[in-house]
């Protein structure tokens, strides 16, 4: 494999990675990229989303957030057939201003650009109690399962598929405002 001119390898192959395809690239990703279309049926997928009602759906305490299909306008299928952008597997490791790859090659890198998605970082509320072995919060729609009063906003399928976008994080903070203000309150009723 040659990494081209540039030199860059992007890692990952959801949204984040293709998203920053825009110059011809390596993107390197332990499993082969699959695609929805971003206008089915002539309509952005997140207007479907909105008035089928899947950005509203409850989630069962088992749900996991999974890894989906990347929405594509069409332009990253594009990238792929004309090649400015070119999938590998994963690399072994990196060493310094070098990648490794599975067969033993070295290759020299100039950019990795890490479009992996990110973990919460919440470290400091270990020592309460209130993350799993994994460092995920102890939580059911926002809600600390571990400590009253303690509430999480953002967090991917917190209460719907769409708690970590703009469309569902108000909904889902008015809910954790009722749930987690005092009774009697005014800030509880407080549109958002």
């Amino acid at each position: 494999m040659s990494v081209h001119s540039d030199s860059v390898l992007i890692v990952g192959a959801g949204q984040s990675g293709l998203a920053a395809a825009y110059a011809t690239v390596t993107l390197v990703s332990r499993a082969p990229i699959r695609f929805l279309s971003q206008r089915p049926l002539g309509r952005d997928v997140h207007f479907w989303f909105r008035v089928t009602g899947f950005d509203r759906l409850p989630l069962r305490r088992a749900d996991r957030p999974p890894t989906g299909p990347v929405l594509d306008p069409g332009r990253y299928r594009e990238a792929l057939r004309s090649g400015r952008l070119v999938r590998h597997p994963m690399f072994a490791r990196l060493d310094g201003e070098k990648a490794e790859w599975a067969d033993g090659r070295r290759e020299g890198v100039d950019v990795v650009l890490l479009a992996t998605g990110y973990r919460l970082n919440l470290d400091y509320l270990a020592p309460m109690g209130a993350l799993s072995g994994d460092g995920r919060p102890r939580q059911a729609g926002g809600l600390s399962t571990t400590h009253r009063g303690l509430g999480y906003l953002g967090l991917e399928w917190q209460r719907t598929p769409a708690s970590n976008s703009l469309r569902g994080v108000g909904a889902d903070a008015r809910y954790l405002l009722r749930k987690l203000a005092p009774a009697g309150n005014p800030a509880a009723s407080t549109k958002l």
